[in-house]
């Protein structure tokens, strides 16, 4: 796993042994800042359930203003360290909280704290046929706080399995899809946004 774009462009990142973090795959972060094109240049960043902070660096290396990363596990918050100081990434324009990303979500809301990209690949929910979601990615819409994180024209990027069927409530306006293989990734603004831009 590596940055593949920017001033920190092939250099390798860290990610845990076994099976508890699922690092985005190369091809699937390539298409996607693809499509974000010029919109990570100065945008303050958030990256929730950050894992090895892939997602996030990825933005920092392009030339994002800041990055706040939320990662619950101590192990896996020193693992987003050690691969911030390899990609010599500035560490002024970065944040680390270790906690609960639904908790950071809160605070920060509480705090008037504005994003102008949420970015989000949590870990992957079972198959749901027949009944709602209660996946991370089905929580995440769900949220109240979430859509007061963004700033105005902010965008919510998240990533799911194919397998999880999501319901999109009233508050988001899907705005992209990407598919590869198993993985989705949805692009949502805020309701208010889409229509103050049309």
């Amino acid at each position: 796993m590596r940055i593949i774009g920017g001033t920190a462009a092939g250099l390798l990142l860290k990610a845990p042994k076994g099976f508890e973090v699922r690092p985005t795959p190369d091809l699937v972060k390539q298409a996607l800042f693809n499509s974000l094109g010029g919109r990570v240049v100065e945008a303050r960043v958030l990256e929730l359930f950050a894992g090895t902070g892939a997602l996030g660096l990825e933005c920092l290396s392009r030339g994002a203003a800041h990055l706040t990363c939320v990662e619950k596990t101590s192990r896996h918050a020193r693992l987003i360290e050690e691969n911030l100081r390899s990609t010599h990434l500035d560490a002024e324009k970065f944040t680390l909280r270790v906690q609960d990303a639904f908790a950071a979500m809160t605070q920060l809301a509480a705090a008037g704290c504005q994003f102008d990209m949420v970015v989000a690949d949590p870990p992957y929910g079972e198959k749901n046929v027949g009944h709602r979601s209660t996946s991370f990615a089905q929580q995440l819409l769900d949220d109240a706080q979430l859509p007061r994180l963004l700033a105005p024209e902010g965008l919510f990027v998240l990533g799911h399995a194919r397998r999880d069927t999501l319901s999109i409530p009233g508050t988001w306006e899907e705005i992209k899809m990407l598919k590869h293989g198993d993985s989705m990734l949805r692009f949502f603004e805020t309701v208010k946004a889409v229509r103050e831009t049309e």
